[in-house]
């Protein structure tokens, strides 16, 4: 295990206590069972298992979940992350068809696709996102596609193929401020996920992001940040706190006050994004049906 300074760190040692306010709920409920049979019978995955989600209970309890396409094995090791990293299986191409019959059986009016990474694909998985962006529309045209994205490597051919698809709402996370790129996306560079973001609003699509909080950072740089972000017209900010999925992952920092949150949203909304989902919990796809600025 390594800091954010890149020193190794004791797995023994301690980390803060946590406070009253990070309570997740337990998995429990009628549409929560219902919801994990379909997964089951459909052999698909859900960021909120594989990401060990702390709103899986609230999430698939109101019947909602984000759908994780391209597998569950990701080719990048980003030290904040639950999902399996390796070399991923065959590519599965009859994925996105049943993930739209997932989505019909949920009679959903909100979908929110994801992916691990699959730097091994010529186009990263970006034609599997669009062929599960046409399948979903055939079956239910009304329902809102959102897409949480690699950076594909930052290629513009496997950008424009899901530009020609044509999602309702482009998410692809920053995750960190720049300092901490090393340790927590070490193989990924935060100016070409600005340049993706910037290159998806300039194709006219509604654009969103993500930071954690408590994982090394401090507040001043998470607001440069979201001067980044505003810079290329981000629509849709979610703030969150971070919780190590495991010893193996980059320790807890701190946890991060609800005032902060808020006042991290209050900055965010001055600036001039549409949408601030900022708190203890909030993860990109958190309340992701009631962040509707198009």
């Amino acid at each position: 295990m390594i800091d954010i300074s890149g020193k190794i760190l004791e797995k023994e040692k301690p980390q803060p206590r946590r406070p009253e306010w990070i309570r997740a709920k337990l998995p429990y409920g009628e549409n929560y069972t219902k919801l994990l049979h379909l997964m089951r019978g459909k052999e698909l995955h859900t960021v909120c298992e594989e990401a060990r989600c702390p709103n899986l209970g609230e999430c698939w309890g109101r019947g909602t979940a984000t759908f994780m396409i391209l597998g569950d094995v990701c080719t990048r090791s980003c030290g904040f992350c639950a999902v399996k990293t390796g070399r991923p299986t065959v590519l599965d191409t009859d994925e996105p068809r049943r993930v739209a019959d997932a989505v019909a059986s949920m009679k959903l009016k909100h979908v929110v696709i994801t992916s691990v990474n699959r730097d091994e694909l010529n186009d990263g998985g970006a034609s599997i996102f669009a062929e599960t962006i046409r399948q979903i529309r055939i079956r239910d045209p009304k329902c809102r596609i959102e897409v949480l994205i690699p950076d594909f490597k930052g290629d513009k051919l496997a950008m424009d193929i899901v530009v020609d698809a044509a999602p309702d709402i482009l998410n692809h996370n920053l995750e960190t401020v720049p300092r901490l790129y090393s340790v927590v996306r070490p193989q990924a560079k935060y100016e070409r996920s600005l340049e993706v973001l910037n290159y998806f609003k300039e194709h006219g699509l509604v654009t969103k992001t993500g930071v954690m909080v408590g994982i090394g950072e401090k507040p001043e740089e998470i607001i440069e940040v979201m001067k980044d972000m505003r810079r290329s017209d981000v629509d849709i900010l979610t703030v969150g706190q971070y919780l190590q999925p495991t010893k193996e992952h980059l320790p807890i920092d701190r946890y991060v006050t609800p005032d902060e949150f808020a006042m991290y949203r209050k900055n965010g909304l001055e600036m001039g994004f549409k949408y601030v989902e900022s708190g203890p919990l909030v993860r990109s796809s958190y309340h992701a049906d009631e962040q509707i600025v198009i």
